[in-house]
């Protein structure tokens, strides 16, 4: 069996045909995350209780989700609970809790959620309660460029098999 080999004009054009069907194929089209969204709010029943909702983007409840508290030190992970299927969990921080707080959502791989909770004494600051990811990196380029950039030499090589036909077509006429 032998294998087909490209060569000249030919192959240029196979190869402006395959970079634009990529292109055009991976380009359109929506991406979707599955991201986490949570609050957390003081139980009105309870001084020191806690609740937190945590919905994915679509609404869904997180259900069955781990929620873990990190010290600031970065000690020993504490387990506060499962998210019932409402999506939501009521704990209360550790007594004596000082400092930046890390509380964890864990539904599995690509679907987690972490807020930054400043406690003092015990008793999480709500009102600065904010939302941190370590485990995001900054990259290059985000899913969006890439899909522009895909998009971009789909349409090059669309471009260049159209003027490789038309010098193909001026050499044999």
């Amino acid at each position: 069996m032998t294998t087909p080999r490209f060569t000249g004009l030919s192959s240029q054009l196979t190869l402006a045909a395959l970079a634009a069907l990529v292109g055009l194929i991976a380009a359109p089209g929506r991406v979707e995350a599955h991201a986490i969204e949570s609050s957390l709010d003081r139980l009105e029943s309870l001084r020191d209780g806690l609740m937190l909702e945590s919905h994915f983007s679509n609404g869904e409840p997180v259900k069955g989700a781990t929620v873990r508290l990190v010290p600031p030190d970065g000690g020993q992970p504490v387990e506060v609970g499962q998210i019932d299927a409402k999506g939501r969990l009521s704990f209360n921080m550790p007594k004596g809790a000082d400092g930046n707080w890390e509380l964890q959502v864990d539904a599995g791989p690509g679907h987690r959620d972490f807020l930054e909770v400043p406690t003092q004494a015990g008793q999480a600051q709500l009102d600065r309660v904010s939302s941190s990811d370590p485990e995001l990196k900054p990259t290059l380029f985000s899913v969006h460029e890439h899909r522009s950039l895909l998009l971009i030499g789909g349409i090059t090589g669309l471009g260049a098999l159209v003027g490789g036909l038309a010098i193909q077509q001026r050499r044999r006429g």
